[in-house]
């Protein structure tokens, strides 16, 4: 019943009207503080900024009742033009073969993981 009952806000402007998305949009801005996940900096000439959205979710537990409201702050990085806002993109990855070979590694030579 309980999920049938509440909707998620779309836009900030719906969610601002009720208390329980204002507690959860603070939450996420003192966890976005408290990780050090961003800084304010001044911004560089010729540079655009980039704009962001909130995003609401409602998490239920198994019997259908509501267990917390979830606001996400996101970038709306879609807006960024490569060679103007970035030059190149990356991410991490560490293959298969190279774990395998720092666990052979570590065997051998008997060091703590």
């Amino acid at each position: 019943m309980s999920i049938s009952s509440t909707i998620e806000p779309s836009s900030y402007a719906e969610a601002f009207r009720h208390d329980c998305w204002i507690k959860a949009m603070q939450a996420e801005l003192q966890a976005l503080q408290s990780n050090d996940t961003w800084t304010l900096t001044l911004l560089p000439p010729h540079k655009t900024v980039i704009g962001c959205r909130w995003i609401y979710k409602i998490k239920y537990r198994a019997d259908g009742s509501i267990e917390r409201y979830k606001a996400r702050l996101v970038a709306k990085g879609y807006t960024q033009m490569e060679g103007l806002d970035y030059l190149d993109t990356f991410s991490l990855v560490a293959k298969p073969t190279t774990v395998r070979l720092l666990l052979a590694l570590a065997a051998l030579n008997q060091w703590h993981l």
